[in-house]
This record gives structure tokens, sequence and C-alpha cells, in this order.
């Protein structure tokens, strides 16, 4: 029996539109959960880091924010997109993108993020479609 993350093409259809016009010198590819491209969580923690100079990456990563370590671990549980293409899963993360490299995110009421200080827990939240 194949398993939910072994499937290559269970990604939650979308249409995409541009909603974002990223134009930052290292590329717009960022890492993504499945949690929200196959699950519909929303996006519930994001961070920045120093993007890959080799491959087109904004230094984005998002995740639904109940991922545990062994699901982070597995590769297979996230994949690359463009950064707009996740807009349009979650548009909430635009005010935030052109954050500095080192930023981090949490969800906290409704649509808001604040600051994740390691305090304050991660609002989940799957989407409503």
């Amino acid at each position: 029996m194949m398993s939910f993350n072994d499937r290559k093409d269970d990604f939650i259809k979308i249409e995409v539109e541009r909603l974002i016009d990223w134009n930052e010198p290292n590329g717009n590819g960022c890492i993504v959960s499945d949690k929200i491209t196959k699950e519909g969580y929303k996006v519930g923690y994001m961070y920045r880091e120093m993007p890959d100079d080799d491959n087109p990456d904004s230094g984005w990563r998002f995740m639904a924010g109940n991922e545990d370590d062994v699901y982070m671990n597995n590769s297979d549980n996230h994949h690359i997109f463009d950064i707009n293409t996740i807009c349009n899963y979650n548009d909430s993360i635009i005010p935030y993108l052109h954050s500095d490299i080192g930023s981090s995110y949490i969800r906290r009421v409704g649509n808001i993020f604040e600051i994740d200080d390691g305090e304050m827990p991660i609002i989940i939240e799957k989407q409503n479609r």
C-alpha cells in the first residue's frame, strides 16, 4: 500500500495567480512542508535563512508548525516551490516576505504572524477550502 507521502502528484490543486513580484537576487525558490501543500494546513511557522547561492533560493522555509523531527528529517516530506505559488496557498505570508535573513515568524491569532521568540505557541490551522 502506498503511503500518503509516497505519491509525488498529490499536491492540493490550486489556481496560481501572480500575487507578488519577487525580484530579489538569489531567486524565487522556497522549501515547503507537505503539511501545507498536500494536507492543507496554513503556514504556521516560517523562517528565512541564507539563500543557497547555487540554486534559485529565496531562503524562505515554510511549515505548518506541527512537524516533528522525524517528519522534517525525511526529505520526501518537503519540496521546493516558487514563492509566489506558496503565496497562493496562504497569502497571509506576503507582508513578511521581505524580512531580513535570520527572521522567523509564527502564526498567532487569525492570519497575523509574530516574531518567534520561542515562548509562544504556534496557532495550527487547516485551510478552509
